[in-house]
């Protein structure tokens, strides 16, 4: 296994990571600015006031992108067991 398959491995498994996540963090990055922007304006400052939304979108992205998560996963994994004896060969 050559230093240059592992960190083409590491880049991939991080592309994939962050495809995976992004939707949910997304989400969460919305709902936080729309509380924040509604905290600046009626002027309540509650640092707890963010949490229940925030999970809310976060549940409710998860549920939405699933399918499509999982399908990323299955991808990933399937290529890497595919591709097994090449990288064992190298």
């Amino acid at each position: 296994m050559g230093e240059e398959l592992i960190l083409k491995l590491g880049q991939e498994t991080l592309k994939t990571t962050a495809l995976i996540a992004s939707p949910m963090l997304i989400g969460a990055l919305v709902v936080g600015l729309i509380v924040s922007i509604f905290q600046a304006i009626t002027q309540i400052n509650e640092a707890t006031l963010t949490f229940i939304p925030k999970m809310a979108i976060v549940a409710i992205v998860f549920i939405i992108a699933a399918p499509w998560m999982m399908d990323v996963i299955s991808h990933f994994t399937h290529s890497l067991f595919e591709n097994i004896a090449l990288y064992v060969r190298e």
